[in-house]
């Protein structure tokens, strides 16, 4: 595929953005409508829209932050459910997972095998070798904020620190594909052939989603190949997250069906996540949900005092 800082394809010895860049979009674009695509049609925010979205998405980062001193054996997932409200309350925001749909508690805790939507317990503790996922999601200003990050506590296992690491990759190979004029699909295509290379699965029933002034929005992000992913050309000012469920073990899930949230691995085996908001951009994407600081830096994940950028 041609890049933007390519020579033309048409021999005019200009960079592909200078020359025929903007047309070929616009006759991709026709012809994704003429098959059924979805380009507009509310999926591209304005200028303020996304500074608010941004807004949230710092937040959401500094949330993260806070918290990620206390994520340590002996804490209990309640006590990071009541840290997480009363911080954010105390900024005069909003916990968007309390109440949506029903949902209990101010944030998702994953622990292990657990894949997502974990409910925080008072009863739940976290002990030495355990992985848990944190999953936050902020109203600010009517816009949501919305990046997850697994944990490790204490002495792990080899085995559970290699499924972080290869998840955190993929993440990150999911937000290095995101680029104006690129199918939706080449998230998923970064990201599956790389997980399945390191011997673990990507969970197919749980995806990204666009995002904005509500909790989801518009469109699917499969992290996985799927012939169903929407033909959608991404287009600059969408936006959307990539938060990738990688499993140890086999891709397969399950719900619990006694309290209808909480999602654990079939086989049992360990899961982890990571998970950023993102803005297409002229010339690729704009992680939203990332700290003054940590933009600053150019860190984008920290995996135990491992930085990805």
């Amino acid at each position: 595929m041609i890049q933007r800082n390519d020579l033309c394809w048409c021999g005019s010895g200009k960079k592909y953005k200078k020359c025929h860049l903007l047309s070929d979009q616009a006759q991709l674009i026709e012809k994704q409508k003429g098959k059924g695509g979805r380009v507009k049609n509310g999926l591209i925010k304005t200028a303020e829209q996304i500074e608010g979205m941004r807004a949230a998405g710092a937040f959401n980062g500094e949330l993260m932050d806070y918290l990620r001193p206390f994520i340590k054996a002996g804490i209990t997932t309640e006590e990071i459910n009541t840290l997480t409200h009363e911080y954010t309350i105390k900024h005069g925001h909003t916990p968007a997972c309390l109440g949506y749909n029903g949902f209990p508690k101010s944030l998702c805790t994953s622990r292990n095998n657990v894949v997502c939507h974990g409910i925080p317990s008072p009863s739940e503790r976290l002990t030495d070798g355990d992985i848990v996922n944190i999953d936050l999601t902020t109203i600010v200003r009517g816009c949501y904020g919305d990046s997850s990050e697994t944990f490790f506590i204490g002495n792990v296992s080899d085995e559970a620190r290699q499924l972080v690491h290869v998840t955190a990759q993929a993440l990150i190979l999911g937000i290095k594909a995101v680029k104006p004029g690129a199918p939706l699909r080449a998230i998923s295509e970064a990201i599956e052939p790389f997980v399945k290379s390191q011997g673990c699965s990507v969970v197919h029933q749980y995806t990204g989603h666009g995002i904005g002034m509500k909790f989801h929005e518009n469109f699917t992000v499969y992290h996985h190949i799927d012939r169903d992913c929407e033909p959608i050309v991404l287009q600059p000012g969408m936006t959307f997250t990539i938060e990738p469920m990688v499993n140890l073990g086999k891709y397969e899930v399950v719900t619990d069906r006694v309290d209808g949230w909480t999602v654990t691995t079939k086989d049992g085996s360990l899961s982890a996540q990571f998970e950023h908001t993102l803005c297409v951009t002229e010339d690729g994407c704009e992680i939203l949900t990332l700290t003054p600081s940590q933009r600053e830096k150019n860190i984008i994940l920290n995996v135990e005092g491992k930085y990805y950028d």
